[in-house]
């Protein structure tokens, strides 16, 4: 399997001190969206700080009219002064190159700009407009998303393609002639960036569809065109285990093929719904293919007619969720904890042996077994808990060998 991106551009994002790098050589990085409305400083900066602390490494959010452009320096500044320094990506669309230009400091206090070609005029007014934008980010010195999204696809491009095709002996079928309009328009508008002046290296593509197999298509294609870094997500993914499954399904293909430099799971949260879960579920691809480590990973048994209670559910719960919450902390203070793997097994028949593999594991009884757990450490038993105390207990040994073995 491939794990270096296929881009070898690398694009630094944020200042100096406070900067994610995306391509090259470097990790493939988390990023999220926020759904407050951006003029509320207040309700959006809790956001964007629980997405970071969830571990999202960029935070996007809209700027779709003046009182969200005036609010983006003060989300910065009331993010800066709570230690939160996460780099901030404006979202622009129809009207970009007018807040832009006349609230500059909402340029100045974002990290990276999201212009989407499809979005920002027709005809020589999309030209102007677009080189509005392009021009500030020069002047600012930021990296732009150019962000082609099937939904929202420059109409006149895509007129033009289906000329071009009328005109070939073999004309290409319609799905056909949208992945090459989603490709052209990302590379076309790249090459217009780079003529205006903006740096290769101050340039990441996205071509996002809601289908998985046009998605892994067209990255596929665009991958092959370019050396830009790239922007992977099935935009619309969906609500739910179906939001989850089709992201997963379309990213881990083009992650295995060595395709992909950032990413964002666009999940619908349930009304009043957790916005960290896309953040999870990214950080959670990218660890499940061995690319990355967020936090120490439970193993645990389905449960079967073997298993006696759903004790043993209650606890991998417990243990994954106690795991996912000390994180912030041990990330400063006991590096490499990440790669921790703890096993919570329900009977006899594999508990042992999964235990075994992890660095700690415990087999809880089944039915007809006796009511012991034995516990493991790198493979060695080590103690058998039992009584009404075990979670607490295992909890405890839990602690016990990150203080032990992951030292700063």
């Amino acid at each position: 399997m491939s794990t270096k991106s296929r881009s070898t551009t690398p694009v630094q994002i944020g200042t100096a001190e406070h900067s994610v790098t995306v391509g090259g050589d470097c990790p493939i990085v988390v990023q999220s969206m926020t759904n407050t409305d951006t003029a509320d400083v207040y309700s959006t900066v809790k956001q964007v700080m629980e997405l970071a602390k969830a571990g999202s490494e960029l935070v996007r959010i809209t700027v779709n009219s003046a009182e969200a452009a005036e609010a983006v320096p003060k989300i910065r500044a009331d993010l800066d002064r709570q230690g939160c320094f996460v780099p901030l990506i404006g979202d622009f669309h129809f009207n970009g190159h007018k807040l832009l230009n006349q609230y500059p400091e909402c340029g100045q206090a974002l990290a990276k700009y999201r212009i989407n070609p499809g979005n920002v005029g027709k005809g020589k007014k999309r030209d102007e407009q677009y080189a509005s934008m392009i021009e500030v980010a020069i002047k600012n010195n930021k990296p732009v998303r150019i962000g082609v999204n099937w939904g929202s696809l420059d109409q006149a491009l895509l007129a033009r393609i289906m000329d071009e095709n009328n005109q070939l002996a073999e004309p290409l079928e319609p799905n056909e002639i949208m992945h090459k309009a989603m490709v052209t328009s990302a590379l076309e508008s790249a090459q217009q960036a780079e003529a205006l002046g903006l740096a290769k290296d101050k340039i990441i593509l996205s071509v996002k569809m809601s289908n998985v197999q046009d998605l892994i298509s067209v990255y596929r294609d665009l991958a092959s065109q370019c050396d830009y870094a790239l922007h992977l997500g099935l935009t619309e993914a969906g609500m739910g285990s179906k939001g989850i499954v089709a992201s997963t399904a379309a990213l881990a293909v083009l992650l295995q093929e060595g395709i992909g430099d950032t990413i964002r799971i666009s999940l619908t949260p349930e009304p009043h719904g957790d916005r960290r879960k896309e953040v999870i579920v990214a950080q959670e691809i990218l660890q499940s293919m061995g690319l990355r480590s967020f936090t120490p990973q439970v193993v645990a048994c389905p449960g079967c007619g073997r298993t006696s209670s759903t004790y043993f559910q209650t606890l991998a719960q417990d243990i994954q969720t106690y795991l996912r919450h000390k994180m912030p902390e041990w990330h400063e203070t006991h590096p490499g904890v990440e790669d921790m793997s703890v096993a919570v097994m329900g009977c006899v028949v594999n508990g042992p042996g999964e235990s075994k593999h992890a660095n700690i594991g415990i087999s809880l009884p089944g039915t007809g077994e006796k009511p012991v757990a034995p516990v493991y450490v790198d493979g060695v038993k080590t103690v058998t808990l039992k009584g009404d105390k075990i979670a607490e207990e295992f909890q405890q040994i839990v602690n016990d060998y990150v203080s032990e073995n992951y030292k700063s």
